[in-house]
């Protein structure tokens, strides 16, 4: 695939009221990491070979047309991926059409992670384990090694749900204590990340404040995760090898 990349970005959630007013909508924190992951890959240039375009999904019904881009990214949400509600279902219907298309390809991240399993026919649900959450590690397969450049990836978290088995014919990439489906590859088709690699500590700790607000987390989890929420993490090689795989002929 040559540039400029035309990517879609199908914002899947909103983020929180301060995040929201700092960094913009999910399409833009996206926009700010494949930008500063291109600048790092040295590859391609981020003002010029990025051609971006975002759709809120949630509130509006407009979808890109496929025959406009190279391919799609999926947002995490706060929105349950297994959900019978009509925005939701029809979400999984446009993923299995990009799917089923020779050219376009997908990106998927957490919630995003979960639909694109959904599509390709596995089981998506809440975990027996519980929540994980801020920067966790994942233990990489050789696949994952090879494309991440890492021998272990540490990446945010902020998820409950998981993919509950591997999709036929996609290469497992990593898993960690807490989920075992930690990310998916199929070359030329699909790259999936369970975790979350365009977060920041700043965005991290909105959430967590949030959902310890509301009783989501206790105050051991909550204290526990936002220890772990400025770790150092490694958001730009994921966001690097997004790249790298929608370059890859």
């Amino acid at each position: 695939m040559r540039p400029p990349l035309r990517i879609a970005i199908l914002e899947c959630d909103t983020p929180a009221d301060k995040v929201k007013a700092k960094y913009g909508t999910y399409g833009d924190i996206f926009e700010r990491l494949l930008k500063s992951s291109a600048l790092s890959l040295g590859e391609i240039n981020p003002d010029t070979d990025l051609a971006i375009s975002k759709f809120d999904i949630v509130n509006d019904t407009k979808y890109p047309n496929i025959d406009d881009i190279d391919a799609v990214l999926l947002t995490g949400s706060k929105h349950d991926s297994f959900a019978d509600v009509p925005w939701i279902n029809t979400l999984v219907e446009f993923t299995k059409k990009v799917y089923s298309d020779e050219r376009v390809r997908l990106i998927g991240v957490c919630f995003g992670h979960q639909i694109i399993g959904r599509a390709l026919g596995v089981p998506v649900g809440r975990s027996d384990i519980g929540w994980e959450v801020a920067v966790c590690e994942v233990d990489l397969t050789e696949k994952g090694k090879e494309l991440f450049g890492k021998e272990k990836l540490y990446i945010h978290q902020m998820h409950r749900d998981i993919v509950g088995a591997w999709p036929k014919g996609v290469e497992p990439l990593g898993t960690s204590p807490r989920c075992t489906v930690q990310g998916m590859y199929a070359a030329q088709k699909l790259i999936t990340v369970q975790g979350h690699p365009e977060f920041n500590s700043e965005i991290m700790l909105e959430i967590l404040d949030g959902r310890h607000k509301l009783g989501i987390f206790s105050a051991e989890v909550y204290n526990e995760a936002s220890s772990r929420a400025a770790n150092v993490h490694d958001g730009l090689a994921v966001g690097a090898a997004f790249l790298k795989f929608l370059l890859d002929d």
